[in-house]
């Protein structure tokens, strides 16, 4: 079954539960009224071209019934990242899918200083636009047999595309990702069965829908499970975040580290402890944040990873199976092999190379670029870009991106590793980011970007005793505020360039 169509038969199953509680907008939608509106918007959408549909709105019910809406009508949603450059994102978006509509809210616009682009359609002006007769027959609609209202919507085929999502660019230019139904129904019974997801489970969804992280795992696992989802807009406002899971005490919530850490700082304690799953994704966690939670709210901070291209979720820490500092056991159904980086033979226990992935998660390629889909993909094996490890006991433990890896000397030196190890000695409320710069002798030089002024010598001395000297960073420099993607990814990209140029001129540091 089509992931919109297992939305329709939550939907009747549950006519009476609140599927979304929107606390941006104040209002609490029930399974009945979100089929409704998906019903609606669907019928409004098909008037558009065919093919893809941009959507460009915050995490609200506005958002989720649109993506949804969109897929009822036959159209493939392109997630659009609104919070970085959100005009050049919506014209590389309609450039690369070669499409023209895209939903957008007017408050959002607004918001973030953004002009109307050719082919935006207002959410807002669509609603205003819903008469009554309309309102009417979508609620009629609904008091039929789950049948006969999937007979009335978009069919299609598990192997269809479900969305259109871009790589967080925080290396180099966005990729663009199709992922299938296939796909992303596949993630989420893996993943719900091995955490023990199940429908009486409230979700605080705060992640942004535009990032597969917060599409899978905070959308589609709500409706396809028929929980409830307590929906904010803005996942950087930590304090309104935390008010709202004492109010609403959900059970489950994930996250991007950078996320957790404000809403650790900016909570009272215990606002958290309802929460039974709390899982952390998308970078890694530090040791001071999981202490962090279980010392304020009591709460286990899970560690797990994936990749857009995966669906995302390749593994992850359970409360019956947990590890500290790894990012978990493989989901049921789902392939890992590690791969020497030279000889393409498989790593033995513990032996650091490359995190390959097999399975019905891997998305069907890259929009428009076969080439670029056959060397990533080789033989079923999606190779991830990433460095890694098994344990003795099937822990999968990351080393970083391939990409953080730099040779000095001849060795290869994790900048995750690093950066790991500096954390431990920083006085607390610092940030860094470790990166690599030219060196016209060495080829790079390791370098270290801190939100504050530290004791460099002190900080050194320490980490001398668990690194090689090559591996020690050579200059640090201040930014008191590290550039973040909207994802809550650290932006290496930005970061280097911003060391590059301070230390061109040492009198900027």
């Amino acid at each position: 079954m089509l992931l919109h169509q297992q939305f329709v038969k939550m939907a009747k199953k549950h006519s009476k539960k609140f599927a979304i509680k929107d606390k941006t907008t104040k209002s609490n939608v029930t399974y009945g009224r979100a089929l409704i509106g998906a019903l609606i918007l669907s019928k409004k959408f098909k008037k558009y071209d065919e093919g893809y549909i941009g959507i460009m709105i915050p995490t609200s019910a506005g958002c989720a019934l649109a993506t949804v809406g969109a897929l009822m009508s036959g159209k493939v949603p392109v997630m659009i990242n609104y919070s970085t450059g959100a005009e050049q994102n919506a014209k590389y978006a309609q450039e690369k899918c070669n499409f023209k509509t895209i939903i957008t809210s007017k408050a959002l616009l607004e918001k973030i200083n953004c002009p109307v682009i050719d082919g935006m359609i207002l959410i807002e002006d669509i609603m205003k636009s819903v008469t009554t007769g309309e309102k009417l027959k979508a609620a009629l609609k609904t008091k039929l047999p789950v049948s006969m209202i999937l007979n009335s919507i978009h069919k299609g085929e598990e192997d269809d595309n479900i969305a259109i999502l871009f790589t967080s660019g925080s290396e180099k230019d966005p990729k663009v990702v199709q992922l299938t139904h296939r796909n992303i129904a596949s993630n989420i019974k893996s993943f719900c069965d091995y955490v023990q997801i199940h429908e009486s489970d409230i979700l605080l969804a705060n992640l942004v829908f535009f990032h597969i992280f917060g599409l899978t795992v905070n959308l589609w696992v709500t409706f396809v499970k028929g929980m409830t989802m307590v929906t904010y807009a803005n996942p950087t406002e930590f304090q309104t975040i935390s008010d709202i899971a004492r109010e609403e005490k959900p059970t489950i919530m994930v996250g991007t580290p950078s996320f957790f850490w404000g809403y650790l700082q900016k909570s009272e304690p215990g606002d958290y402890k309802s929460l039974r799953l709390m899982v952390a994704g998308a970078d890694k966690c530090p040791d001071a944040l999981r202490e962090g939670f279980m010392k304020k709210h009591g709460v286990t901070l899970l560690e797990g990873y994936g990749a857009t291209e995966t669906s995302p979720v390749i593994s992850v820490n359970s409360p019956e199976f947990n590890r500290p500092g790894s990012t978990g056991k493989v989901l049921p159904g789902v392939s890992v092999r590690i791969e020497h980086l030279e000889t393409g033979a498989e790593c033995k226990t513990g032996e650091v190379g490359k995190i390959l992935v097999k399975g019905d998660l891997i998305m069907k390629g890259y929009l428009g670029e076969p080439e670029l889909t056959a060397e990533s993909v080789v033989d079923g094996w999606y190779n991830t870009g990433d460095m890694g490890y098994f344990d003795k006991d099937g822990y999968l433990w990351h080393s970083g991106r391939f990409k953080r890896f730099v040779k000095i000397g001849g060795e290869m030196v994790s900048l995750v590793r690093v950066e790991n190890m500096m954390e431990q000695f920083l006085p607390e409320g610092v940030s860094c980011c470790i990166v690599e710069i030219p060196d016209e002798i060495k080829g790079a030089t390791i370098v270290a970007a801190v939100t504050k002024d530290i004791n460099k010598i002190a900080i050194l001395r320490k980490m001398g005793k668990e690194l090689p000297n090559i591996a020690l960073p050579r200059q640090f420099f201040v930014i008191e505020d590290l550039p973040m993607m909207g994802t809550g990814k650290i932006d290496f990209r930005t970061v280097t360039e911003m060391v590059n140029n301070m230390s061109k001129n040492p009198d900027a540091n």
